[in-house]
């Protein structure tokens, strides 16, 4: 279990991913914006 303590922010990554895809059919792209900048924060500061 090298890397167990990033289990919780890959997994964090992964649902922010899934809720800015959540908001691709209505349009909504400032929260697709949102969404995607809460992943792309959490991975530069978790990687």
């Amino acid at each position: 279990m090298k890397n167990f303590e990033k289990l919780f922010p890959t997994i964090l990554i992964f649902l922010d991913v899934c809720s800015a895809a959540g908001y691709l059919p209505s349009g909504d792209w400032r929260k697709v914006i949102y969404w995607l900048a809460a992943a792309v924060l959490t991975f530069v500061v978790t990687y």
